[in-house]
């Protein structure tokens, strides 16, 4: 670690919570950023790196998008800030129309509302609210191993114990948890349970990662998101689709709930939607939504200061505009094919029982073992030596066994081959 990173560190250890940034002792991690490009990030001692995370999924479009970036920069110099619900500007309208057309437009030959937020917690929170309003009903059900955000409202929803447990006396709890199902075999007891919560509960929404994130990249079997629109339709519940993580091309559609072939309520919206800027979205029906909410008789009931910021929502329709011209939705689906097989001859080379490799579009993952137990210390070894290597990834999952693969959509055939290669050579190395 260089002098500078190292006085960057000392200084976040002096003076920020010391529950935010963690820091590894022996000094290999964190590195710190101090500029990006495409897929390549430049710590401050100048040292390269392909990023394999697109920080989270944010940079869908490659860090830095030269036209994501200079729609910011003509906003911020022409109205850095506006008045959330008060006086409006032309670009929230845009962006409002524009997440119309792409959710349910498209979807459903329906019109589309939105309310804007900041970050992806609070678009859930949102929805959580609107399905409250619509249905006059405060308990949802939340999915085992489900991430939806750690604000007081989405803490709720969200699974892990280690985020929900020190906060438990604080939180109202109206989320019950079903399991995630593995398999098709799972779906008739969960259909029973489904409607079990619904009738004693009368839920009001259901609310669903449709490919599980920070839960580990789990994919669900065909025909569990068609029976969740089943029981909402059935007890009169709300399905809310958080693609907070899966939207904007990231599983090789514009949603990942396209991929099971239904169309939700509501859908919640955030990371890749500016390329960069902190602006999140709330879209439903706009019947749901007019149900939901009053008219405006001055004084709405959920908003914000930055609501709709000028800077996010000209970032965001440049955001939009760079994934239809350049096609990186089909684009995602096509290198995430070719990333899977690879990943797929790797998990052969070393053994099913020790990595196995799952995915749709650019949400990839390869889950470790080790003797049939979860391998974190191993996973942990691996994203170590890759970031040493000048690869950056992440370990995801409840055990932290699962290496998270959510590249930029601009990825190119040669850095999947680098990363496959340096993967490759980690885990014979940590397995031997």
């Amino acid at each position: 670690m260089s002098n500078k990173a190292n006085k960057t560190i000392e200084t976040l250890h002096r003076y920020e919570s010391r529950n935010v940034t963690f820091i590894d002792p022996d000094g290999s991690w964190p590195i710190v950023w101090e500029r990006a490009k495409g897929m390549r990030v430049w710590d401050d001692a100048g040292r390269e790196y392909l990023d394999f995370t697109a920080a989270f999924g944010v940079a869908a479009a490659g860090h830095a998008n030269p036209r994501i970036v200079a729609a910011g920069q003509r906003q911020m110099a022409r109205l850095l800030h506006a008045m959330g619900d008060v006086h409006p500007h032309a670009l929230k309208a845009e962006l409002a129309r524009e997440l119309s057309r792409l959710t349910f437009e498209r979807l459903a030959k329906r019109t589309g509302k939105t309310v804007f937020c900041n970050s992806g917690f609070e678009a859930v929170e949102a929805a959580l609210k609107t399905a409250h309003l619509a249905t006059g009903r405060t308990k949802i059900i939340a999915f085992e191993r489900a991430y939806h955000g750690l604000g007081y409202g989405s803490l709720n929803a969200t699974w892990r114990s280690e985020f929900r447990s020190p906060f438990r006396r604080q939180l109202g709890e109206f989320a019950s948890f079903v399991p995630f199902p593995e398999g098709k075999a799972d779906l008739a007891k969960l259909e029973k349970q489904l409607n079990s919560e619904c009738r004693r509960h009368k839920i009001g929404a259901i609310l669903v990662e449709p490919i599980q994130g920070r839960g580990g990249t789990n994919i669900p079997p065909a025909g569990f998101l068609k029976l969740l629109r089943k029981i909402c339709n059935k007890h009169g519940a709300l399905l809310i689709c958080d693609e907070v993580y899966t939207g904007f091309g990231r599983t090789g559609r514009w949603f990942a709930s396209e991929h099971f072939g239904i169309v939700p309520d509501v859908i919640c919206l955030g990371k890749a939607l500016t390329g960069g800027f902190p602006l999140s979205a709330c879209v439903g029906r706009a019947d749901v939504m007019d149900r939901a909410w009053p008219e405006s008789d001055g004084e709405a009931i959920h908003t914000s200061t930055f609501l709709g910021h000028p800077v996010g929502c000209a970032m965001a329709l440049a955001s939009l505009r760079e994934l239809e011209s350049k096609k990186l939705v089909s684009r995602s689906a096509e290198m995430g094919e070719l990333f899977f097989a690879k990943l797929r001859r790797l998990a052969k080379r070393l053994g099913q029982a020790r990595c196995r490799p799952r995915g749709r579009g650019l949400m990839l993952a390869l889950e470790l073992f080790d003797e049939g137990k979860t391998a974190e210390a191993i996973a942990l070894t691996v994203t170590k030596r890759l970031l040493a290597e000048g690869l950056i990834l992440l370990p995801e999952g409840e055990p932290a066994n699962i290496l998270s693969i959510t590249p930029p959509l601009t990825i190119g055939k040669t850095h999947i081959a680098r990363f496959t290669h340096a993967l490759g050579q980690a885990l014979e190395d940590a397995y031997a």
